[in-house]
């Protein structure tokens, strides 16, 4: 049996992955879904100090803390961006990657250097609307969602702190031992920067690449197709 630690996006919680979760369980496999610190029920505890840096101390700190090993470690979207840094840190205790439709960070780079200037542009906008700091959630449908789950997904989103989306990923070439890696593009959700994403995986031989034909939040709509191919990666 496999574990998995599964590290949602931005505006997201743990929440959005109990499908994936329940389906993973239910073979038998250990399953850890963090919440990031000012996220869904912790978003008390948002504010303009929470960082790229806090998120990635929350899964190394699941990973150690739990006594986990042989991890096989997930990131949807923003996910990408700390479960990269998290894995430079903790890469000993990791057996696999998978990016779901995520960012592919390198050493210095932040998410906002991996998005086009007219979504920075939305980002900076949010931001100064929200005292300087509190961006507020995409909606479910620019996401693509299925149309069923876009009121659970919107009514479950939480606001960031710009200091997420700002902070730079620091890595030390651990990362580089992580034997094998995974990543999984939604083919229902149209976005340039993930397109490059993909291509970026496809050049890097150690990565397993695959398309499903879902919306952005893929764990919410197509968990049994998302499920095989994390079956697969582990």
């Amino acid at each position: 049996m496999s574990t998995y630690v599964l590290v949602h996006g931005a505006w997201h919680g743990s929440w959005c992955w109990v499908r994936v979760a329940e389906r993973l369980r239910a073979q038998g496999h250990t399953v850890f879904t963090p919440t990031l610190t000012g996220l869904a029920e912790r978003s008390h505890l948002m504010g303009p100090t929470i960082s790229l840096m806090t998120h990635v101390r929350d899964v190394v700190g699941t990973i150690k803390w739990e006594g986990l090993s042989d991890v096989i470690l997930v990131g949807h979207s923003y996910g990408g961006m700390v479960i990269t840094e998290a894995a430079d840190r903790a890469a000993d205790k990791l057996k696999a990657l998978v990016y779901v439709d995520a960012l592919i960070p390198g050493d210095g780079q932040c998410s906002l250097d991996l998005r086009s200037e007219e979504q920075n542009r939305i980002f900076h906008a949010k931001a100064k609307a929200g005292g300087g700091w509190r961006i507020a959630p995409t909606k479910a449908a620019d996401f693509n969602v299925n149309a069923a789950d876009q009121a659970w997904v919107d009514g479950n989103c939480t606001d960031m702190s710009i200091a997420c989306f700002t902070k730079r990923v620091r890595l030390t070439g651990a990362l580089d031992r992580v034997p094998n890696r995974m990543y999984i593009r939604a083919g229902g959700f149209a976005s340039e920067h993930f397109d490059s994403m993909l291509a970026k995986a496809q050049a890097d031989g150690r990565f397993d690449c695959h398309t499903l034909s879902g919306g952005h939040d893929l764990m919410v709509d197509q968990p049994d197709e998302l499920t095989d191919l994390l079956l697969k990666a582990g």
